[in-house]
């Protein structure tokens, strides 16, 4: 092993109880711990989408899930018990910015209520040694500045989403403030804030790269408002690298230096419009019919991380560029569509490629 995969080993044998586990990137997270040796366990509801990732991928046969609300304290803690996690990767969510205006309480409940289940869960189960929480990038206060946020800057939230996940973020340093891990009190508990992701086996509702693949399928135009408009594009695997090393630093002889807030945000320097991403998917798999409006109205500015922490303190550097990342995106769909029997082995063998691009 490089040195730059030395967080796998220190996964290696380790018990991992992943909330939220159904989920894509639940499930991108679950067959990698599974490949370095990683005993894991998931707590979940079932998958919201069909296909899903996790059925399509075989997670569903391997049989290590229960499923439940992270609503429900009691039979989360059921379940956590009877696991005995060294580790805890908690990325049950409610994620989707506008379902949260159709349903706010549910996003309140689910992201901030949920998120204190899962950290007094840990706290009472013995053995557990570190959380790794999952939120956004969009805890921050939008000021629409050009510059980007670092993990010191004010959290805020305006619509019911961002709110959620700044309130989760309230009831971690609580915990974390309250039950310090320093006098054995409660686990160590890092946040990571990641901003949008793509990646093979996203089926979510009002995603780009998904309505993509629903119109190569089912053979139906794709009307895009907001062609022109640059983004972040991060694989899934980037973000699951930075919860993979913040979940053995907390397992290191120095987890407190791990237990604090990390952004991962792109970092690719050049940015990408959706017209552009769009094209590259064609080029790589189908071409369905694209219609391009003109903008209508400015977007919300692009809200952008620094993630020179993460980079600096961690060495977390994603293995593939924008082009690679959608390349592997369009061909992991390609693939899929040509032999779904095959999901699992196309996952890992990219899982492989990202692995093989650390430690180059």
């Amino acid at each position: 092993m490089t040195h730059s995969l030395n967080f796998e080993s220190a996964l290696k044998g380790k018990r991992i109880f992943i909330t939220g586990n159904t989920g894509f990137t639940g499930s991108w997270a679950s067959l990698w711990l599974g490949e370095i040796g990683a005993v894991v366990a998931g707590y979940s509801l079932e998958p919201e989408t069909t296909p899903s990732m996790f059925d399509a991928t075989g997670l569903r046969a391997d049989g290590n899930t229960t499923f439940g609300d992270i609503l429900d304290y009691e039979a989360l803690h059921a379940a956590m018990a009877a696991f005995r996690p060294d580790l805890i990767l908690h990325l049950a969510a409610q994620p989707l910015v506008r379902r949260s205006y159709r349903e706010p309480l549910e996003t309140f409940a689910v992201n901030a209520q949920g998120t204190a289940n899962v950290l007094e869960a840990a706290r009472q189960v013995p053995g557990v040694r570190g959380v790794v929480c999952i939120t956004t990038d969009k805890v921050y206060q939008n000021n629409e500045w050009p510059w980007p946020y670092r993990e010191n800057d004010p959290l805020g939230g305006k619509d019911p989403y961002s709110a959620s996940k700044a309130a989760a973020e309230m009831v971690i340093q609580s915990y974390a403030a309250s039950y310090p891990a320093a006098k054995g009190q409660g686990p160590a508990i890092a946040i990571a804030r990641g901003g949008n992701i793509i990646g093979g086996g996203d089926w979510s509702e009002d995603r780009l790269v998904p309505d993509f693949v629903r119109a190569v399928v089912d053979g139906q135009p794709m009307t895009l408002r907001y062609p022109d408009a640059s983004r972040p594009w991060q694989h899934v695997l980037a973000l699951v690298h930075g919860y993979l090393m913040l979940m053995a630093g907390l397992v290191s002889d120095q987890p407190a230096r791990f237990a604090r807030a990390w952004n991962l945000g792109p970092q690719d320097p050049q940015q990408h419009s959706v017209r552009e991403v769009l094209e590259m998917m064609c080029g790589h798999w189908m071409r369905p019919q694209l219609e391009y409006m003109d903008n209508p109205l400015p977007e919300a500015g692009a809200l952008a991380l620094d993630s020179s922490l993460a980079r600096n303190l961690l060495g977390w550097v994603p293995a593939w560029d924008t082009k690679q990342v959608v390349a592997y995106t369009a061909t992991w769909y390609r693939d899929y569509y040509a032999d779904t029997a095959q999901a699992r082995a196309i996952t890992l063998d990219q899982i492989s490629a990202w692995r093989a691009g650390l430690a180059q």
